[in-house]
């Protein structure tokens, strides 16, 4: 008799009688049990099983099986082995054990097969983005992340449900870094649903994750709408023209747009500019600065704001991993001729962010080389993965070796001091 060619129930005949009567009671179903296991494990029904702490009616029930004394002791012990062979010999079972079993409590299960589907079907829900991962190396200690923490088993109940997340997972990071692109065009264009990128939707918790990873940052990442715009903005994704900003004090404006007015305004009274994407947008023209000094920390802005006034030159704030109104000033600005000069924090964070700078514009080092590095005392302990430093090969080793970091607010006098104008003492090259 095969699994499926029962429902569970026993018939009335007589052997099916004997069969309820030698296995169907509750002293014996530890024994019924203990063999199912075995099937569904697709383990032979070979060898022997034993109960500890076996009552006397489950012990007498052994007996009237195997018909003969099971031994003594608080333990019990049966042959799987002599069960088939009573049951085939009594004409209970033509097929002994296993057909006892089936008529007994129904078709076994293939667990070791289920699990092997299940295993196939979440390897093809993943096979789109390793496929990816592959191409981008950059990308693979991110893939063992998720792998560890479990987090797509925890959005998606099943692999079904897995393999769609995960391909729009993958046609999202196909398209990063995207420099410039709205995050609800992104969605649209990629997974069909302008919303798909929106907080606390699955897709957006993997998408976030790997755009912290493409541009160094904990995947996992801080909570909070200033931590996850900085984290699409690291990869070029604004959330929308509004909540991209650029922080900036004594660029030269222009009379061509209400963006180049303000720059003036702000310039002529000697305070800092916060401009939006969607001003930035609406300027097409470029903006004429000659040099342009960038660093990456509000608080030097502030302070050259306090110290020189409308006399500070012009000077641009990263605020971190650059937005893209960010990138979006200092395109203009290059655009109109303008030379840079760039500070930043000496870790590896301050590192990456500076490289993508020097990659995307060019810049000479604003007190940010190996020199400047060792000359400012610090006892902060440096983490993270080494970066290349491509406009001073000597800083990346240098901070390997010393393994201390170095903010930006350390040398926060010297910064200003180098924003004097001449005809005030300072100097107007980068050092």
């Amino acid at each position: 008799m095969s699994d499926g060619d029962t429902d569970g129930s026993v018939t009335g005949d007589g052997a099916s009688e004997r069969l309820v009567r030698l296995l169907g009671g509750d002293e014996i179903a530890w024994l019924v049990d203990r063999t199912r296991h075995r099937l569904e494990q697709g383990k032979p029904l070979t060898g022997t099983v034993t109960l500890t702490a076996a009552t006397p009616a489950q012990r007498r029930a052994a007996e009237v099986l195997l018909g003969r004394r099971a031994g003594a002791g608080l333990s019990l012990s049966v042959s799987l082995d002599e069960v088939d062979r009573v049951l085939r010999a009594s004409g209970v079972t033509a097929d002994g054990l296993r057909e006892a079993v089936v008529r007994l409590r129904g078709p076994i299960r293939d667990l070791p097969g289920e699990q092997a589907a299940r295993t196939a079907a979440w390897e093809r829900a993943f096979a789109r983005l390793d496929a990816l991962v592959a191409d981008r190396p950059e990308l693979s200690r991110w893939r063992s992340w998720l792998e560890s923490t479990g987090l797509v088993r925890r959005l998606a109940a099943t692999a079904g449900e897995a393999r769609t997340l995960l391909d729009r997972l993958s046609a999202v990071l196909e398209r990063l870094p995207s420099p410039g692109t709205p995050l609800g065009r992104l969605a649209a264009e990629t997974c069909g649903d302008a919303h798909g990128l929106d907080e606390g939707r699955p897709l957006a918790t993997l998408a976030l994750s790997a755009a912290r990873a493409l541009s160094g940052l904990p995947y996992a990442g801080e909570g909070g709408a200033d931590a996850r715009r900085s984290a699409w903005a690291a990869v070029g994704v604004h959330l929308d023209d509004l909540s991209s900003l650029v922080l900036c004090l004594g660029l030269p404006g222009d009379d061509r747009s209400p963006t180049g007015r303000m720059l003036s305004a702000a310039r002529a009274a000697g305070e800092p500019c916060v401009l939006t994407l969607r001003q930035l947008r609406r300027h097409e023209s470029p903006f004429s600065a000659g040099l342009v000094r960038i660093c990456e920390n509000p608080v030097v802005v502030a302070a050259a704001a306090d110290e020189l006034g409308a006399s500070c030159p012009p000077l641009v704030c990263g605020g971190g991993r650059p937005s893209t109104a960010v990138w979006r000033l200092l395109d203009l600005l290059s655009a109109g001729g303008a030379t840079f000069a760039y500070h930043g924090d000496f870790d590896w964070g301050g590192i990456a962010i500076a490289a993508s700078v020097h990659e995307r514009l060019g810049f000479l080092p604003w007190r940010f080389d190996a020199a400047s590095y060792q000359a400012v005392p610090s006892s902060a302990p440096l983490s993270g993965q080494a970066r290349p430093t491509p406009w001073d090969p000597g800083l990346t080793v240098a901070m390997e070796q010393r393994g201390v970091r170095v903010e930006e607010e350390l040398v926060l006098a010297e910064l200003i001091a180098d924003l004097v104008p001449k005809e005030r003492g300072g100097h107007r090259r980068p050092r």
